[in-house]
């Protein structure tokens, strides 16, 4: 089914969605029907991490400004699905799950250290103070998870807010390069008051730490997903692209590995970034010279490649990545 919406809803359109800058709400809302909304879900209704993964290559293969603010609705469904607020679960979590509730995450501002947005915690909640710099979905999601800092134990704050205009939060936009009508921004706190029942777990440094292989072996799909377009472009044109084939099978398996710990995460989603830009190159350079005028597969492809080599990266796998491109 996932290969069925990227090929007849997301792919067709995709290259005119970049140019528009809008992502059409029945895309979300066929992938909605489709259950693809509670993939994450504990239980029946989610799959196997596999599953998941193999799901959000095709879709970044068919469009990445729809899969990319998709991606982020799952981890608030995790997140919540793993709340001990009971009240804030019953209150969205079917919601989440059968798509009718759209979230995203603020996540960015809990990851420095220092951090770049802290909570401060008051008798009847938290007061949320700075900046969560890469905000996805703003206008089309629901919900925001946001994540924050304890000013004074250094634990992590989760709390769920609605994704709007609200006392003590700004949103400024950010003209990215690639994934367009994703509607990312970047979010200033000044004072934001959050209640006490909206917060969906208080975690520590080292469990917020975990936590974060998971979310970055999820987010080499990305790369994955674009290299996969650009293999099948190529075997559109004729150009032998088994190598590239087969170099993705590794860099698949590398990513898979690193999550069991058999490997390290920083060198394989750099190795899939990596890769997604010699694909992308690739299928530029046996395109010719249309490639370089905007609006056509080839040229998206290599802005959503270059994306992906900062895209929720860390500064290992910038280190990683500027390591293997600096090879001779």
């Amino acid at each position: 089914m996932a290969r069925e919406i990227a090929e007849n809803v997301l792919f067709p359109v995709a290259d005119s969605v970049d140019a528009d800058g809008e992502i059409p709400d029945s895309h979300f809302e066929t992938l909605a029907a489709d259950g693809f909304y509670g993939l994450a879900a504990p239980g029946e209704e989610g799959v196997p991490p596999s599953v998941l993964v193999d799901v959000m290559e095709t879709l970044c293969g068919g469009c990445l400004a729809t899969a990319f603010t998709w991606m982020q609705h799952h981890g608030v469904v995790a997140g919540l699905a793993g709340s001990p607020n009971t009240t804030l679960q019953d209150r969205y979590l079917d919601g989440l799950v059968d798509g009718t509730v759209r979230a995203g995450v603020a996540l960015a501002g809990a990851i420095p250290v220092p951090p770049t947005l802290w909570a401060r915690s008051v008798d009847d909640g938290y007061v949320l103070d700075g900046v969560s710099p890469f905000v996805t979905g703003w206008g089309i999601v629901d919900l925001l998870q946001v994540s924050a800092r304890d000013e004074f134990d250094d634990s992590i704050v989760h709390v769920i807010i609605p994704a709007q205009p609200l006392r003590g939060l700004t949103a400024e936009e950010l003209p990215l390069i690639a994934a367009r009508g994703s509607n990312t921004v970047r979010l200033k706190f000044d004072g934001l008051a959050v209640p006490r029942d909206l917060v969906s777990a208080v975690v520590s440094p080292e469990d917020f730490a975990k936590s974060q292989l998971f979310g970055s072996w999820i987010n080499g799909c990305m790369a994955m997903g674009i290299t996969r377009r650009a293999i099948s472009e190529l075997h559109a044109l004729g150009v032998d692209a088994d190598p590239f084939e087969e170099q993705a099978a590794r860099a698949r398996l590398d990513l898979n590995a690193a999550l069991e710990g058999r490997a390290e995460i920083a060198e394989a989603r750099a190795r899939a970034s990596e890769l997604a830009i010699r694909t992308a190159t690739a299928l530029v350079t046996a395109k010719g010279s249309s490639a370089l005028l905007a609006g056509n597969t080839a040229e998206r492809l290599m802005r959503e490649a270059t994306f992906t080599l900062v895209a929720a990266g860390r500064p290992a796998i910038k280190s990683a990545l500027l390591d293997r491109l600096g090879r001779d």
